[in-house]
């Protein structure tokens, strides 16, 4: 119990140092463009074992789903079924990329209530992410009897093709 305890500890303070910043660096106009990163947050420090939580899944979807967004945005604007379309859009790529990971679900509602452009992708997006990565790689290396963070850098996600709809 008194490991548990330590480990909570540890996973909160990494997940304080990782968002405040996160939050800090990129600046964001408002905290809600970054929203989806308080969810990556919970990965990297609670479930950093995860395929959801290894980088490619991470960088990888946070890039793509951002990126639809904007595009939506810069092309149908911000239409209700813009919203819709741009978030089946997301579930289809991310699952086609084998790079799921779930709070970057909220990226292309995010980029398009933002009315964001390509500048966001990189400068809040990337930059906010890469912190968040950074103190998890560095974390995990301070604490003890952990695994280190990340597991393996090019692990799919899902790990399979099956998608967890249909039994095989």
């Amino acid at each position: 119990m008194k490991k548990q305890f330590i480990r909570l500890l540890w996973a909160l303070s990494g997940s304080l140092v990782a968002i405040s910043l996160a939050l800090w660096v990129t600046k964001a106009a408002s905290p809600l463009l970054l929203a989806s990163l308080g969810g990556t947050t919970l990965f990297l420090f609670a479930l950093s074992t995860a395929p959801a939580a290894q980088p490619r899944a991470v960088f990888g979807a946070h890039l793509i789903s951002s990126l639809i967004g904007v595009i939506a945005f810069q092309v149908f604007g911000d239409a209700f079924w813009v919203n819709v379309l741009a978030v089946v859009v997301t579930i289809g790529a991310l699952l086609l990329a084998r790079c799921v990971h779930p709070p970057a679900g909220a990226n292309p509602l995010i980029m398009i209530q933002a009315h964001a452009t390509l500048i966001h992708l990189g400068l809040t997006v990337l930059v906010g992410v890469a912190i968040l990565f950074i103190v998890a790689v560095v974390w995990s290396r301070l604490g003890t009897g952990g695994k280190k963070y990340p597991v393996s850098w090019t692990q799919p996600s899902p790990p399979s093709l099956n998608w967890g709809v249909w039994a095989d």
